[in-house]
């Protein structure tokens, strides 16, 4: 829906996915390779966010956004997700170990979160005449980029009750197989300030 200023507000899942301690990335290497383990990355996480229908936002250094709309926005979120997981253990962990010598030597592990939220987010043009982004403001976007800061054991994808309830059982389950829940939860945690119902993960979904 249109608003006043050029300002839209949409109804999207947010997702954000983070290499993890891309502060000792930083420290312990060279600038060029951490540099191509952060290209390795994003490259890799956005080829899984355009296959499953995501929209690639924006960047923030080792972080990416993306949004999911449409009637299947939250399960398809969530298959990123897992998918993302699955992307960075079975494939750029190993090439980046393979190809890049001190990485393994010095026993850096490539890691990653994504969080996931859902809800309206008033989306505007920010900055000034011809030094401008869109910029999205609501309470989805904030959560899911602060789920994507987690670290907390195996868990690698993060996501609101909210996302959960609205997900089709292919997302939840291992129709597959057994029928195991993929998702733990839910539980309480603080988000942002505030305490939200939270599920997580550390299933991996092939591509």
């Amino acid at each position: 829906m249109s608003l006043r200023n050029g300002a839209v507000e949409v109804d999207a899942v947010y997702l954000y996915a983070d290499l993890a301690d891309s502060t000792g990335l930083a420290r312990d290497f060279t600038r060029t390779t951490a540099a191509k383990v952060i290209r390795a990355y994003l490259d890799a996480t956005c080829r899984v966010i355009k296959a499953r229908g995501g929209e690639i936002r924006s960047f923030d250094g080792d972080r990416v956004m993306a949004i999911f709309m449409g009637a299947n926005k939250n399960t398809e979120a969530a298959k990123c997700a897992l998918q993302i997981h699955h992307v960075v253990q079975k494939i750029v962990r190993p090439k980046v170990e393979a190809n890049l010598s001190s990485i393994k030597a010095k026993g850096f592990q490539v890691n990653h979160c994504v969080g996931i939220d859902s809800g309206t987010a008033l989306v505007v043009r920010g900055g000034v005449r011809g030094s401008n982004d869109l910029v999205s403001i609501g309470r989805a976007p904030n959560v899911a980029a602060k789920l994507s800061d987690v670290r907390d054991g195996e868990y690698r994808s993060y996501i609101t009750k909210s996302v959960f309830d609205s997900m089709a059982d292919s997302s939840k389950y291992n129709v597959g197989g057994d029928k195991k829940a993929m998702w733990a939860g839910p539980y309480a945690r603080e988000v942002g300030g505030q305490t939200i119902n939270v599920y997580r993960s550390n299933w991996t979904w092939p591509v």
